[in-house]
């Protein structure tokens, strides 16, 4: 198994991505997020692997991957359709630089999933959005 790792360009907040993702879904199923470059370690993403999105500069939530197909742009340019569960799952809050397009992810560096029922966020998830991110930004955390 191996997973990938992508900003979401645009939402602020994991409740935008699911919006953005709930109308594409419902618009033009099944839900796809599109690259350019296609992953060269299909099986072993296919293989229960997820893509975890980073979304104002955390790394917030997941989606398994259910599918990888090849596509194109509306403009005739290849790409690659990673078709998702449209389960979103929260992870524990990790900050991470932006960087271009995607990376593999190994299972063991991956962020763990947030457990059900946890009474109150812990250690760094106390601190409001906006002074994690800007002491991430300073590479304070």
């Amino acid at each position: 198994m191996l997973n990938l790792i992508k900003l979401s360009v645009g939402p602020k907040d994991v409740a935008a991505l699911a919006a953005i993702q709930a109308d594409r879904l419902r618009t033009d199923p099944p839900l796809r997020a599109w690259t350019r470059m296609f992953p060269k370690r299909r099986d072993e993403l296919l293989d229960g692997g997820s893509i975890y999105w980073v979304v104002a500069g955390f790394v917030r939530v997941r989606q398994r991957i259910l599918d990888l197909r090849e596509e194109e742009w509306d403009d005739g340019t290849p790409c690659a359709a990673l078709v998702l569960d449209p389960k979103l799952v929260l992870v524990e809050a990790r900050p991470m630089k932006p960087f271009q397009g995607w990376r593999y992810l190994k299972p063991e560096e991956a962020p763990a999933d947030v457990t059900q029922g946890r009474p109150e966020p812990r250690g760094l998830d106390r601190l409001p959005p906006r002074l994690r991110r800007d002491l991430a930004e300073l590479c304070l955390i």
